[in-house]
This record gives C-alpha cells, sequence and structure tokens, in this order.
C-alpha cells in the first residue's frame, strides 16, 4: 500500500492513498459472492443468477459493497501505516474504484497539533482569596427570606416589586396581534419587555394603559428584531410581597435548626466552603490562562465546532427542561455558533494543553482513584456501586471520568508549581 501524507493548513492532512490491485480484486470477487446470493432476476431462483449477469444487472449493488467494505479497512491501515490519529471523520475526495485497477483516494483529516511545551512551571500569577464576609452572611439570609416570600393582593397601584397580574394583547408590525390573560410578572425584575414592565407602574385593578413599543436589533428571534409595535396592558390584581422575619421562628422554618445563630453559623460554614472552592477553581484559571499564554499552537477546528455543538444541546437541553419544546424555538444558529466559537476554542486549547502536559509528566489516575470517584458518585446517586460502574463503562462515561481525575491531577501539579502573589 501507498500512503503519503501532506501537512495542509492549520492541523489538516491530507493522506494520498493507494491500495494495490490484487487487494481490490479479492475484495470485488467477495462483494460478487455476497451480491449473488441475494440477487434475483426472471427465470432464475434466487443465489442462482450467473456471474456474467450480475455483472450486468447488479454492478451498481457490487461497487457499492466493495467501496463500504474496502475504503474504510484501507483506510484504517493507512492511519496505522502513517501513525496518524484522526479527531474527525474524514473528508474523502479524488476516489478511483473500478474493477482490475488498484484503488486510490485521498483523505483530508485534522489531528491534535504537536505542542512544544516549554515553560508551564513557575509561571507567576497574582491572586488574593476573598474572605466571606458578614455581608456575605446578610446577603445569603435575604436570599433565603425572599425565597420564603409571600405576596398579598393590595388596593393600591403598582410599584416595584409587586407581583402582577395583567391582561395584555401586542400588535407588532408584520404580525397577527396576540393576547394573554392572567400572565403574572414581577415587577422591575425585567422578565418582559421593558416597554410592559414600566407601563405597569401607578396601574391600580381595573386600569389599563397603551404603550408604544420596539424590540431589540439583536433579539432572539430573528423574526422580531427591530420590529415596532404597540402593547395594550389591563392590571387585573396587584400583589405586595411580604418577607418573614428574620428570627429563630425562620430558622426552624427551615426544618433543621433550632435558633437563628444556629442557621447562621452553618450558613457561614457553607459560604466558607464554597468559596474555598470557588478560590481555588479561579486559580487554577488564572494559572492555565498563564501557561496557555507562553504556547501557541493551531486547535482543530472539528474539536472546536464539537465544542460548540455540544453547548448549543446543552442550551436546548435547558429549555427542554422548562416544558418547552426546542424544535419550536426560532434558534438563529448562525449568530449562535459565532457566539460560542471563541469560548468552545479556548476550552479545546486548555484540555489540548492539560492533556499534552500530563503526558509528558506521565500523569495518569491509578484504578483506586478511579474506583474512589466511582463510589463516590453511587453515594451521592444512591445507587449500588457495581451497578453505576458497569453503566458508565457501557456508555463511555468512565472514561471521561478517569480523563476528568487525569486534568484534576496536572491542575494540581501546574498549582503546586506557580508562584502565587497576593
Amino acid at each position: 500500500m501507498k500512503v503519503a501524507v501532506e501537512a495542509i493548513e492549520g492541523c489538516k492532512r491530507r493522506l494520498a492513498v493507494e491500495a494495490p490491485v490484487d487487494v481490490v480484486q479479492q475484495e470485488w470477487e467477495r462483494a460478487y459472492g455476497r451480491v449473488q446470493k441475494h440477487a434475483r432476476l426472471p427465470g432464475f431462483r434466487k443465489g442462482h443468477v450467473p456471474r456474467s449477469l450480475v455483472k450486468v444487472h447488479f454492478s451498481d449493488d457490487v461497487r457499492r459493497e466493495v467501496a463500504e467494505h474496502l475504503i474504510p479497512d484501507v483506510y484504517r491501515q493507512a492511519l496505522s501505516e502513517a501513525k496518524l490519529d484522526p479527531v474527525n471523520e474524514p473528508d474523502l475526495q479524488e476516489v478511483r474504484l473500478e474493477e482490475g485497477a488498484p484503488l486510490s483516494f485521498v483523505a483530508v483529516v485534522e489531528v491534535k497539533p504537536a505542542i512544544n511545551l516549554t515553560d508551564y512551571k513557575g509561571v507567576e500569577v497574582e491572586h488574593a482569596p476573598v474572605p466571606v464576609t458578614a455581608d456575605d452572611l446578610a446577603a445569603t439570609l435575604e436570599q433565603m427570606r425572599e425565597q420564603q416570600a409571600q405576596f398579598h393582593a393590595v388596593e393600591r397601584p403598582a410599584a416595584t416589586g409587586d407581583l402582577v397580574v395583567v391582561d395584555y394583547t401586542l400588535a407588532i408590525d408584520g404580525h397577527d396581534p396576540s393576547s394573554q390573560t392572567g400572565y403574572e410578572f414581577l415587577v422591575g425584575a425585567r422578565s418582559v419587555l421593558p416597554e410592559i414592565d414600566d407601563a405597569v407602574v401607578g396601574l391600580r385593578a381595573g386600569e389599563e394603559r397603551e404603550v408604544a413599543l420596539r424590540f431589540a436589533a439583536d433579539h432572539r428571534r430573528e423574526d422580531l428584531r427591530g420590529r415596532g409595535g404597540r402593547a395594550t396592558v389591563k392590571m387585573v390584581e396587584v400583589k405586595e410581597k411580604s418577607l418573614p422575619a428574620l428570627d429563630d421562628d425562620f430558622a426552624k422554618s427551615l426544618g433543621e435548626f433550632e435558633t437563628l445563630e444556629a442557621l447562621r453559623t452553618e450558613l457561614m460554614k457553607q459560604l466558607e466552603t464554597r468559596r474555598a472552592h470557588d478560590e481555588q477553581r479561579a486559580l487554577q484559571e488564572k494559572i492555565v490562562d498563564a501557561v496557555i499564554a507562553r504556547h501557541d499552537f493551531t486547535v482543530p477546528d472539528a474539536l472546536v465546532m464539537r465544542q460548540v455543538a455540544h453547548r448549543i444541546e446543552h442550551a436546548r437541553e435547558s429549555v427542554r427542561r422548562q416544558g418547552i419544546d426546542p424544535e419550536r424555538m426560532p434558534w438563529d444558529y448562525n449568530k449562535l455558533i459565532a457566539e460560542l466559537r471563541p469560548g468552545a476554542e479556548k476550552a479545546v486549547r486548555r484540555a489540548l494543553l492539560l492533556e499534552a502536559i500530563a503526558d509528558k509528566e506521565a500523569i495518569a489516575p491509578t484504578d483506586a482513584d478511579v474506583d474512589a470517584e466511582v463510589e463516590k458518585l453511587a453515594q451521592a446517586s444512591q445507587r449500588p456501586t457495581p451497578a453505576l460502574r458497569r453503566m458508565m463503562e457501557k456508555s463511555g462515561d468512565l472514561e471521561g471520568l478517569r480523563q476528568g481525575i487525569r486534568d484534576r491531577m496536572t491542575l494540581e501539579l501546574l498549582v503546586a508549581n506557580a508562584k502565587v502573589r497576593a
């Protein structure tokens, strides 16, 4: 077999492959045999059509059989000989497949870049951990009070912070009018169009107001971008928010604490644990960013687009969990890809660099490391450890877990060798 590899733009490689005629002819003969077994023609029983007629009447089927069996095998052998590990499916070009002749084709693939590691130990970063303060604790308690808030109907005009119930009609240029009754939203939270949010302020139950509106030029719905219209909003009910008192009864209502002081103590512990974790993550990212800045390399576009696709699917799944069919939403995928691409490229660059460092340092989690992590996951999900492990092996998640542990060990190495200035 002849295999010639040419480096073209970025991480792309061009493989020119040629398989000898004897190998091709052997596959052609096998293909004739497979097609002949199932061939049907008037006057012949299934599987008894003469080879000469198979060549005439089923040539396309035979060729398809040869292509489906031979090209993948030859391609895999070519990769092995060229010592290439592509990150994407090949773009096959210039395929020449004829009976009695060599098979030749060109396969364009992308590979991981060869990263020339220089200084990744001893990078200098500035990082001053921020301690948890009394204000942080107070803010958390206030959020908990907000979660326990109750709303009571009042007779006064609506104001910021109220929960209002409205009926509205939208008349948007180029669209049929649409109406909704009994719609609730929190005034000032900007969960509705700004013009509607502002319009309800000062309205009493039974009063209505008409306002002009205009959708933003970058609105998520392409068919509404820049369009104007009018909205008629009728106030149905105004509800005032009432927060529980911050006392022992409030602590008891959460079901775990006898006193407010006990709640404060536990919250402070949780906040400090969370802050320590966040600070460690922030320090790691600063160090990784500093290491990335020292290494210039091209990333495979296939990996970037795979990361983009993963993030888009995550967004679709988030919408699905909210009870909305993502297929019914007007996604602007071109805009979404453009927005997601920079972050995706950085994520791929980070992953490739950590992998290269782990390879150089021979970092690899032991089976005991993996077992311990599976045990933690099993306890958290309240599943039997052996069953969870079998499921992860089948789905491929176990290998992902191993890779995650390896990344974590690599990050620990970088942090341990970094110079951190407060």
